[in-house]
């Protein structure tokens, strides 16, 4: 196969332990964007139906820099664990674990909070329920967690659309049958580049395609479109999909 003259990319083709950490946290999430508050109160919503502390163990599926999906989960979710395949992220990660959070992030919490006074008082606080592990949508074990998140992965990793369906396919599996799946995905991304660095691949997807992929598995599953967000760089998107689901019983 080939894309505009060029050989397909897949996930393994890009050198993921060399994420430009920095630069993407710089692009992205060192101010709290109009997407990010829409992210942040669909994904609040999902996980207020489940009470305090009810979720034994849930997944962050390629966490990545990004704390704040981690953030609604922690009101529920008494084990989180940010399951990350680039060495980058995961020392990112392990740094606001161990250190404390980036003062950036605090906005960022302060509206989860205000959506759920349920979450710990402090992100400090809420950090101590996740745990970071080395893994991808390879290394999860079928129905290990209550619920799962996954945000802007799938589709931002390959250009094999064979391939995006896959990993949405072991994102579900990673839950229990009746488990909760709630998701992000950048609409129509084609490949990017983050400042002025290599391309990374990536796979546009629209509405129609979430639902062939997920529909087969879930029930109760819901998409939703946000808007382009004209205060984030320019990536060749076309908005944000916002997902919810429950695994079907195989």
């Amino acid at each position: 196969m080939a894309t505009a003259g060029r050989e397909v990319r897949r996930n393994r083709d890009a050198d993921w332990n060399a994420w430009p950490v920095a630069e993407y946290l710089a692009e992205n999430y060192r101010r709290l964007h109009p997407c990010d508050r829409d992210v942040i109160r669909h994904h609040s919503a999902f996980y207020r139906q489940f009470p305090p502390d009810s979720l034994a163990r849930t997944l962050e599926l390629g966490a990545g820099p990004n704390l704040y999906p981690l953030m609604p989960a922690t009101a529920a979710g008494r084990r989180v664990e940010a399951v990350e395949p680039s060495a980058a992220g995961r020392a990112y990660l392990r740094r606001q674990l161990t250190h404390g959070p980036e003062d950036s992030w605090e906005p960022f919490y302060a509206l989860a909070r205000a959506l759920d006074p349920a979450l710990p008082r402090t992100l400090a606080e809420a950090l101590t329920r996740v745990h970071v592990v080395r893994g991808d949508a390879g290394t999860l074990t079928e129905g290990r967690y209550d619920t799962a998140s996954m945000n802007f992965v799938a589709e931002s990793v390959t250009e094999d659309f064979g391939e995006f369906t896959a990993l949405c396919e072991a994102f579900v599996r990673a839950v229990r049958p009746g488990g909760g799946l709630v998701a992000a995905f950048m609409a129509g991304m084609p490949s990017y580049r983050i400042g002025q660095g290599p391309l990374w691949p990536a796979c546009p997807v629209d509405e129609p395609a979430l639902r062939a992929v997920f529909g087969p598995h879930t029930t109760a599953l819901r998409v939703t479109r946000l808007a382009k967000d004209r205060t984030l760089p320019e990536y060749g998107d076309d908005g944000v999909l916002l997902l919810t689901a429950r695994r079907t019983t195989p």
